[in-house]
């Protein structure tokens, strides 16, 4: 499939993607997918990595199981082949790298599944609990608990013994007899812009006699229902949309979005191919900061644009208030105080003209890289990225779309 990927590229491109592909780039023919093509390599290289370590490990184990039995010889025959398989493996490896190098082109991180299962579902202090309705008369016996739920309540309890153990004080960085609810953000109404960006669906499920689907984007949040209708994509299971929505939202009330894919149909109603559902309410108060993700570098221009609304040094700074954390401290020679760690980096940005300034952007983004390494408040931050989830079908309960 490495062709058909050259293809695509080359189709993003417009037909640019043949001179990126032999020389060094130029910082202008590359965009955001330069970007994503050659971090879902790195993606699959480390796939490839875990699977034969995996592979190792169960060869090694049914080795020692075979040394135990009497049936050696027959056994050791049969696991040579993975081995074989494995040099395989490894002498086609190393071509990569090589052209990663030659590129040197920024990545931004590609998780396989939803951004939930890597960061606990964002409940590190918001935790969610359906509010069921009552079963009123024999029909609700059936009723699945999805269809009985009439609200979420939200919200964290703790309970603790008096008087409070020295270490729960420490963990909490103040004075827990007050309540460890201190510093936890107002319950009033904010408005907030969601940006959605859908790269592409894989492996969808022919919805047509012929195999095939048209799928189109549907995109639910609160009052807000758009429908991609017109974008559909013809006979295809593994279209790539490249597109982005613009949605403004009120949290609490509007906080659960759905991306759907629908099959388009000239006829009839379109049929639902399969949905997901995010709580934004949980990302956007999560202390992993799950808002925009932290990209690998700070840029003014170019692809790499920094896109948050907030400055690397402004986010620090907030988190070390938040946190009761010293710092951000920043010195001479390229280095900034954060508690007690010292982190160092560039000074100097570049911009558009070639115009060098000095800034402590780069200083500042080192440390939100490494802020889980910042001791008790410290935690991993959701780093600049792409997620994968899967689209489930309320017909067909638990089969991925």
């Amino acid at each position: 499939s490495e062709e058909e990927k050259e293809k695509k590229k080359k189709k993003k491109k417009g037909g640019g993607g043949e001179e990126v592909e032999e020389e060094e780039p130029d910082e202008s023919m590359l965009d955001w997918w330069s970007k994503y093509f050659a971090s879902i390599e790195t993606m699959k290289e480390q796939l490839r990595q875990q699977e034969a370590a995996a592979a190792e490990a169960e060869e090694k184990e049914e080795m020692e199981i075979a040394e135990g039995s009497k049936g050696q010889a027959k056994n050791k025959e049969k696991y040579k082949a993975p081995k074989d398989d494995k040099k395989k493996k490894q002498q086609s490896v190393p071509e990569l790298p090589e052209k990663k190098n030659k590129q040197k082109i920024d990545e931004l991180k590609v998780f396989n599944k939803e951004l939930e299962t890597e960061f606990d579902n964002f409940e590190d202090w918001l935790h969610t609990f359906n509010l069921l309705r009552g079963k009123i008369g024999d029909n609700d016996d059936n009723a699945t608990e999805e269809e009985r739920i009439v609200g979420r309540f939200k919200g964290s309890m703790c309970v603790y013994k008096v008087p409070l153990p020295d270490d729960v004080t420490k963990e909490a960085g103040y004075d827990p007899n007050f309540g460890m609810f201190q510093g936890i953000p107002s319950n009033d109404p904010i408005n907030v812009l969601v940006r959605v960006y859908i790269v592409r669906a894989t492996d969808l499920h022919p919805a047509d006699i012929n195999g095939k689907a048209d799928p189109y984007i549907a995109i639910k949040l609160g009052k807000t229902d758009i429908k991609d209708k017109e974008n559909y994509i013809s006979k295809q299971l593994n279209p790539v949309f490249g597109k982005s929505f613009d949605i403004e939202a009120t949290f609490p009330m509007e906080s659960m979005l759905t991306v759907a894919v629908y099959d388009w149909d000239l006829v009839g109603t379109d049929d639902l191919i399969g949905e997901t559902k995010i709580d934004l309410e949980n990302r956007y108060y999560s202390k992993h900061r799950a808002t925009c993700g932290v990209s690998q570098t700070y840029s003014i221009h170019g692809y790499n644009t920094w896109r948050d609304p907030m400055k690397p040094s402004q986010i620090l700074s907030k988190l070390c208030k938040e946190g009761k954390v010293d710092g951000p401290h920043f010195g001479p020679g390229g280095r900034v105080k954060v508690a007690n760690r010292v982190f160092t980096g560039p000074t100097e940005i570049e911009d558009e003209n070639g115009q060098k300034k000095q800034t402590d952007e780069h200083l500042a983004l080192t440390v939100l890289r490494h802020w889980e390494d910042i001791p008790r408040a410290g935690c991993k931050l959701v780093p600049e990225h792409v997620e994968t989830r899967p689209l489930l079908n309320p017909d067909k309960p638990g089969i991925e779309q």
